[in-house]
């Protein structure tokens, strides 16, 4: 590369960290979760890109709750094990022997996976799951479904606590049924329930896509919950969107100031949206 080539590139670099300031300052002591999955779980370029990111975030004032999923794990470790699943609706029955293998990859493989990325690059990242500290309490989801929970209590103490030592929450969406029971839960319905309950700055949901796409298949950068409701009555928003809009909506009603919906693949996603004035996704608000 030529010299004045390298300037170049270094100024733009200082003009970007310059832009960013407002930002910075806005985001001063804000609580951000994040639900990560899809890609950005998919390699380890991409998991140390991320924890990169998110130890940069804390480094600048903001408090990162991270839940993620696991199903592509989970999935592989039923093949290996030869376990053989019921579905109902095109949903995974959750019974005993499948919560063991669930609750085995997700506090276990995954879980600890991002937090030693996260501890690599000089975070300090405890793993959770929703059954410690009493942080997530369960109800059945659907009783044709087994051991698939709805989160009806969150305690939010031992997240409070971790904050204040400066510490990364690192949270397997498990939770405790009223009987001692173990419930598998959504990702992304755990991740809205975190939120609304430390009534986050933002909820940002990682995936494989990169927003909600109105009629005419572009991507919306700002809807509101009343838009997000005619688009799903008009089949605009269907598919796997439908329940990553209805994690949006509750956690809004539940206090989440906004929630962006961002492509996990694109690199630096999470600083994009919060440290530039472009943003990256989907960002829904109330109104």
């Amino acid at each position: 590369m030529k010299k004045r080539d390298m300037n170049r590139d270094w100024i733009a670099t200082a003009r970007t960290l310059s832009e960013a300031l407002p930002y910075l300052q806005r985001y001063d002591g804000a609580i951000v979760v994040i639900k990560l999955g899809g890609h950005a779980m998919g390699s380890d370029d991409a998991m140390e890109s991320f924890a990169r990111d998110v130890v940069l975030m804390q480094q600048v004032g903001v408090n990162p709750v991270i839940v993620h999923g696991g199903g592509p794990m989970i999935n592989s470790m039923l093949e290996r094990l030869r376990i053989e699943s019921d579905f109902v609706g095109g949903k995974r029955v959750t019974d005993a022997a499948t919560m063991e293998v669930v609750e085995m990859v997700l506090s276990g493989l995954v879980n600890k996976k991002i937090v030693q990325a996260i501890n690599a690059q000089g975070g300090k990242a405890v793993g959770l799951s929703g059954k410690d500290a009493g942080l997530i309490t369960c109800d059945p989801a659907d009783p044709e479904l087994g051991l698939v929970g709805a989160p009806t209590e969150i305690d939010t103490t031992i997240l409070t606590t971790l904050f204040a030592d400066d510490a990364i929450p690192v949270i397997a969406p498990l939770g405790a049924g009223r009987q001692g029971e173990t419930f598998n839960i959504n990702g992304d319905t755990a991740a809205g329930a975190i939120a609304a309950a430390l009534k986050a700055d933002r909820l940002l949901l990682l995936t494989d896509t990169d927003g909600v796409r109105d009629a005419g298949g572009e991507v919306v950068t700002e809807l509101t919950a009343a838009q997000i409701r005619e688009m799903t009555r008009a089949g605009i928003i269907a598919g796997g969107m439908i329940p990553k809009t209805e994690t949006a909506l509750a956690a809004i009603d539940g206090g989440v100031r906004a929630v962006v919906i961002i492509d996990g693949r694109a690199p630096n996603a999470v600083l994009l949206e919060l440290y530039t004035e472009h943003g990256a996704g989907s960002m829904i608000r109330a109104g």
